[in-house]
């Protein structure tokens, strides 16, 4: 097989699927995706893997305190995150999630900068999510007795795991989602185990129960200082709430119904409530459950950083109460689901950024394609472990910021939408909204340097955001151009002369009596019949223009095609390209010149899609027909 055939098969498998990004999807086509509670695995994978670690961190942060604090957290899961991401479900089925509800809220520019900004904040979550896991996953490997010495790198083991991650994306995301329900089956099953166990050696000791219960009371006092402090320490417990974000940004890998349409997915929302509905209440009972053993079992000083039990306190309990060979066993499963929680963020990016960027023209075309992605994030994540050198606390920060940021902003998505549905609702949300607020700021003030690398997230998605755009403002963006009776009528009358020959000319400007004229005496028209053409500045944040919609009007004696486009070069471009391939000549368009500084013209195209108009149309036209034979002209005096 030669060289060409390789790399031309290499291109298509790279990037199958790019050709029908743009495509409506098919209702029919609801089979190939997975029923709601596979999916449920996939973003289990993050939100069940924190059980790894999360009895050790709520101990730590509220001590004999780490049940009641946990409560609280169950609380706040259960009617706080809950009802707003079933609320997000509802309003973004597409798995845009809350980020296009807000720049839904703001027009133009407003809402593309929020969106940005959230973009940072979810690559934030999502990326150290992946490097995270993998590390800590690391730690586990390099922990466990039975582990030869040469397996303790673990810089080099983290870059395995994530490679390995990146691996089973690139066969497709059936073979992830198979492999996650695997896992989370597993891993729920053998924490059931060590859980059940651990009430069993409760049970067989009450007085531990006692002796917990003195503790709090003699370090806290009365019942409501008790839940006053738990109050103030549940937002170190936040990590709990991790993956369940991920709940909304795979909702397209949701199985819905043969009748949902693709406004309205009817029964991919309703699977998709049921998936967070079914993820919370199991992580409720897990958390509440392991908290309670682990604290009545172990004892503190255990927790401790260097403790047999710090980051890993039911693997202690598995040991500690059913062997070497079980406990080998439980430390396999909570690697394997710790190394695969990258999973659920790697499936919430691949959903996330080709809704946004390419649309924005912020990322290349091939951003559309999963495979091109998978590369380019398995390499970030390489950059990542060994820039914190495969570290878990050093990410630990950057990881609960992002996390608490994206719930916050959909708190306040869901609250601002609801806002005119009565003052219950109001206040209800508006409770939420302020408790991840709350929760938000107190851990940005404890853990400074998670909102600093999340800052370098969002200016590396601004910049390489605003850069792909400029690279490619002079793209031809429009679709399909669809013409009206009436302008069809003009371009066929005027197919009939040698020449067809149009004039730009800007709404509001001057008359066309005078354009006309100017136009004639310039460039030496004489008998032929001109077409003016005027095209509105649409919304130039928006990239794409897939269709162009060209109106024919008469105003007295002159002929018009009116539309509307974010690009004006762009727009006129595609239409003279449209005017050649239905008529076979090559269409004429004359331009005014423009007066006063070209960089600033420059700068005005890109912010609102118009300039200097003539020098762009003619580049737009180069790129899009390189044969200058069939170009259409362009003429400028």
């Amino acid at each position: 097989m030669s060289t060409a055939t390789l790399k031309k098969r290499f291109n298509l498998w790279l990037l199958e699927g790019l050709k029908d990004s743009t495509k409506t999807p098919d209702k029919h086509k609801a089979h190939e995706r997975a029923p709601w509670w596979k999916v449920m695995c996939l973003t289990g994978v993050d939100y069940f893997s924190t059980l790894g670690y999360q009895p050790g961190i709520a101990f730590l942060a509220a001590g004999v305190l780490s049940p009641v604090a946990t409560f609280i957290l169950i609380l706040v899961t259960l009617f706080g995150a809950l009802p707003i991401y079933r609320r997000v479900a509802e309003e973004s089925p597409n798995g845009q999630g809350s980020i296009s509800i807000l720049e839904s809220l703001l027009p133009r520019w407003k809402g593309k900068g929020l969106v940005l900004v959230l973009l940072g904040f979810a690559a934030t979550d999502f990326m150290i999510t992946i490097t995270l896991s993998a590390a800590d996953a690391t730690a586990h490997i390099i922990e466990n007795p039975f582990v030869p010495d040469w397996l303790h790198h673990k810089v080099l083991v983290t870059l395995l795991l994530v490679a390995f991650l990146g691996a089973i994306f690139l066969k497709g995301f059936r073979e992830a989602i198979g492999l996650a329900v695997f896992l989370v089956f597993a891993y729920l099953v053998l924490n059931f185990i060590v859980v059940g166990v651990g009430f069993y050696h409760i049970a067989k000791d009450i007085s531990v129960v006692s002796n917990w219960r003195e503790a709090i009371f003699i370090s806290h006092g009365s019942s409501w200082n008790v839940l006053g402090i738990s109050l103030i320490l549940f937002p170190k417990l936040a990590l709990g709430l991790s993956g369940f974000e991920t709940g909304v940004a795979v909702m397209p890998l949701i199985k819905g119904d043969l009748t949902d349409t693709v406004e309205k997915p009817e029964g991919r929302i309703r699977n998709a409530k049921y998936l967070l509905v079914s993820a919370a209440l199991i992580m409720s009972i897990f958390l509440i459950s392991s908290s309670l053993v682990t604290t009545l079992l172990i004892p503190k000083e255990a927790f401790q950083i260097g403790g047999e039990a710090n980051g890993r306190a039911l693997a202690y309990l598995a040991h500690l109460y059913l062997g070497e060979t079980f406990g080998t066993i439980y430390d396999l499963s909570t690697i394997a689901i710790l190394w695969f929680a990258g999973a659920s963020a790697m499936a919430g990016l691949l959903n996330l950024v080709p809704k946004y960027l390419p649309k924005y023209g912020m990322a290349p075309d091939w951003a559309k394609a999963s495979r091109p992605l998978v590369l380019f994030f398995t390499a970030v994540g390489f950059i990542i472990t060994i820039l914190f050198n495969a570290d878990v606390d050093a990410q630990g920060g950057a990881y609960a910021t992002g996390v608490l940021v994206l719930m916050f902003s959909a708190a306040l998505a869901v609250t601002l939408i609801i806002w005119k549905n009565g003052w219950l609702s109001r206040i209800k949300f508006l409770i939420i909204t302020l408790v991840f607020g709350y929760t938000t700021v107190l851990n940005i003030i404890e853990r400074p340097e998670g909102i600093k690398i999340a800052s370098f997230f969002i200016l590396a998605t601004l910049a390489t955001s605003l850069i792909s755009r400029a690279l490619r403002s002079t793209e031809l963006r429009t679709q399909k151009v669809i013409l009206d009776e009436s302008a069809q009528k003009f371009i066929k009358e005027a197919s009939k002369s040698e020449d067809i020959r149009i004039i730009a000319h800007r709404p509001g400007g001057h008359t066309y009596h005078f354009k006309e004229k100017e136009a004639r005496d310039i460039h030496n028209i004489f008998e032929e019949q001109l077409i003016f053409l005027e095209i509105k500045p649409g919304d130039a944040s928006e990239f794409t223009d897939e269709v162009l919609e060209v109106h024919g009007v008469n105003e007295g004696k002159h002929r018009i095609l009116r539309c509307e486009s974010p690009a004006v070069p762009n727009a006129i471009a595609a239409l003279l390209l449209h005017i050649r391939d239905k008529t076979h000549r090559q269409p004429h368009v004359y331009f005014g010149w423009t007066e006063g500084n070209p960089i600033t013209y420059v700068l005005k195209y890109l912010a609102f899609g118009e300039g200097d108009t003539a020098p762009v149309t003619r580049e737009v036209l180069r790129l899009a027909e390189p044969n200058p034979k069939r170009r259409p002209y362009v003429h400028v005096g």
